[in-house]
C-alpha cells in the first residue's frame, strides 16, 4: 500500500497477537475555499503567538500542557503520553464479540484499514475468517494520538476494517424529539398508504453501486465559479432560486396523492407480450 501507515501495533485476540498497520480508509474531496478580506480580497492568515508577549511562536517552541488548576500546567511530551500506558498505545485490545446489528449506526465514526505487518498474514487471515464465519464484529479499544477510542473490527471482503465508535455518553438522548407513535394505527397511517409506500420503495430498489453517487452540490458550486470567472471578477452573478419540488400546502398532507405522484414518476415496468390467440 502506497499510503503511509497512521499507526503500527498489534491486535490482541485472547493470547494471540496479530501485528498490523493502520491506514486511513477515506479521503476528503471538499471544496478548497480560501478565506479573504472582503475589503481587498487578500487571503486571511492565522498565526501562532505568545498571549503574554504577542510575539510569534514557531512549531519547535510549542509543547503540550495539561492545566491541572487555574494557570498551572504540567508539560507532557509525546514520550510522556506514550509511557502513560505503553501497551494501550501499541495494542488493539479486543474486549468482546457482538452481532453487528446490535450496534446502532449512531455509534459508528471513522473507518480505517488494517493490514498485516511482517509475519502476521496467517493470524490476520485467521481473525478475518473467524469474524466472517461467526457473523460477529470485535469490540476493542485503541489509542490513536492522545485519545483512547472504542472501535469495531469488521470483516469486509478480504480485509479487516477498524471503525472507531462513539462511547455511550457521547450519544445524545432522543427523548426530547417529538416523534410520531411507533405503531401504524397510532401514527394515523392507513394500510393503503403503507402498501403504496412499499411499492415506491420496491420500484426504487436497486443494487448498491457507490460509484454512481457523487457530490453534485460541489459540481454546482464549481459551475457557479466558472460562470463568475467568465463574467469577470467585479460582476456579481445572482444564483437562481431553485424550484420547489412540492407545492406548499396546509398541515394536512394527502399522503396517498404524494405517493401516487412519486410512483407515477418512476419508469413503468416492462410488460411481457402475450402470445397471439390461435
Amino acid at each position: 500500500m502506497a499510503a503511509r501507515a497512521l499507526w503500527k501495533g498489534a491486535i490482541s485476540f485472547g493470547l494471540v497477537h496479530i501485528p498490523v498497520e493502520m491506514y486511513s480508509a477515506v479521503q476528503e474531496h471538499e471544496l478548497d475555499l480560501t478565506m479573504l478580506d472582503r475589503r481587498d480580497f487578500s487571503p486571511v492568515g492565522y498565526k501562532r503567538y505568545n498571549k503574554n508577549t504577542g510575539k510569534d511562536v514557531t512549531w519547535d517552541d510549542i509543547v503540550k500542557g495539561y492545566e491541572y488548576q487555574d494557570n498551572e500546567y504540567v508539560v507532557l511530551s509525546d514520550e510522556d503520553l506514550k509511557r502513560a500506558n505503553v501497551e494501550a498505545t501499541q495494542t488493539i485490545d479486543i474486549l468482546a464479540f457482538v452481532d453487528a446489528a446490535d450496534v446502532p449506526l449512531t455509534y459508528f465514526e471513522q473507518p480505517y484499514y488494517l493490514a498485516p505487518s511482517r509475519g502476521g498474514a496467517k493470524v490476520y487471515a485467521l481473525l478475518r475468517e473467524t469474524l466472517r464465519k461467526a457473523g460477529k464484529i470485535g469490540i476493542a479499544t485503541v489509542v490513536i494520538r492522545t485519545k483512547q477510542h472504542l472501535c469495531a473490527l469488521v470483516c469486509d471482503e478480504d480485509k479487516i476494517v477498524l471503525n472507531t465508535l462513539r462511547y455511550a455518553n457521547e450519544i445524545r438522548s432522543a427523548e426530547e424529539l417529538k416523534l410520531p407513535p411507533a405503531t401504524l394505527k397510532a401514527a394515523g397511517i392507513s394500510d393503503k398508504e403503507l402498501q403504496m409506500a412499499l411499492s415506491l420503495v420496491e420500484g426504487m430498489s436497486e443494487p448498491w453501486k457507490p460509484e454512481q453517487y457523487h457530490d453534485t452540490y460541489k459540481d454546482d458550486v464549481l459551475a457557479l465559479v466558472k460562470k463568475k470567472v467568465k463574467a469577470g471578477q467585479t460582476k456579481t452573478i445572482t444564483a437562481a432560486e431553485p424550484e420547489s419540488k412540492a407545492a406548499k400546502s396546509s398541515n394536512v398532507v394527502d399522503l396517498v396523492a404524494l405517493l401516487q405522484d412519486s410512483l407515477g414518476k418512476r419508469p413503468a415496468p416492462k410488460r411481457r407480450r402475450s402470445k397471439a390467440a390461435a
